[in-house]
Parts: structure tokens; sequence; C-alpha cells
């Protein structure tokens, strides 16, 4: 299964520097990267308002800058909540930031679609550590689209 993967953070290095990890992790993936909070949430919109979208575009990971210009990653949770659509697919959300304030970590546990925060950069540690949390989701979501094509 092609795990599919969402970065979203202004700057441009981080985003090579997090791309670049993941594709060193030799996971089998696709990487879509997002300089802008809303151009993210613009994406995955389309899923929202045509349903014939195959889920194999639907990240099953999105790593989430906090601070950034137009929209942050706590308004971009906020506006992801009310995706149902997309909200359903369980997407697991990570806040990836430099952040070290103690309350961005506290607000980013009491967000319903954040599983978690993660200190930049993007270490392999760090996103080993993501797909062994996330594995039996992705184990599930890997049936059931065995599922789908198999009855398609």
């Amino acid at each position: 299964m092609k795990l599919n993967i969402m970065l979203v953070d202004d700057n441009k290095i981080d985003l090579f520097v997090n791309k670049k990890i993941i594709e060193n992790s030799q996971i089998d993936s696709n990487v879509r990267t997002f300089v802008r909070a809303q151009s993210a949430l613009s994406f995955l919109k389309i899923f929202e308002k045509n349903k014939e979208y195959k889920t194999m575009c639907i990240p099953d990971i999105i790593f989430l800058d906090i601070n950034m210009p137009e929209m942050n990653g706590f308004q971009f949770l906020d506006e992801f909540n009310k995706l149902e659509n997309v909200r359903d697919k369980n997407i697991k959300i990570y806040l990836l930031s430099s952040s070290t304030n103690i309350h961005d970590v506290i607000k980013a546990k009491s967000k319903r679609s954040c599983v978690g925060f993660i200190s930049k950069p993007l270490t392999a540690n760090n996103l080993n550590r993501v797909l062994r949390e996330s594995r039996p989701y992705l184990i599930k979501q890997n049936h059931q689209n065995i599922n789908t094509k198999v009855m398609m």
C-alpha cells in the first residue's frame, strides 16, 4: 500500500528536508507539499465536494506547521474539522513545529483531529514512531481499499 503524506509548512527549506527524510526512509509513499495552509485545505475540500475521487489521493498522514502566515496550524485544524467526508477518513495529523511554547503543545493535544506534536526537524526516528502509531489504522485502510477494488 502506498502511503499518502501531506506536508504543510511555509518554510520551503523545511518542506524540502522533511520530504527527503520521508523519501530516504524508503517507505512506499506519495508526498504532497504545500507552502500555504489554505492551499492544503483547498486540496482537501476537493474530496469534500466530489466523492468520485479515489481515496488513494487523500492523505493518510499530515505533518502541519503551527506558525504560518494567513492561516496557522490551529486555524487549519479548526477548518479541517468542518470537512465531514475527509475527516471521516481518520487522517492522522501531527503538528510539526519549531515552537517551544508549552501552550502550543497543550493546545495541540486538545485539538480533536491532532494526534501528536513533533518538534522540528522531522527525524527518521520520529517518522518511524508515527508509522508505528499509525500502523493499525493503515492496515485497516489497506484492507478496505482492497475490498473496494475487489467489489469494482
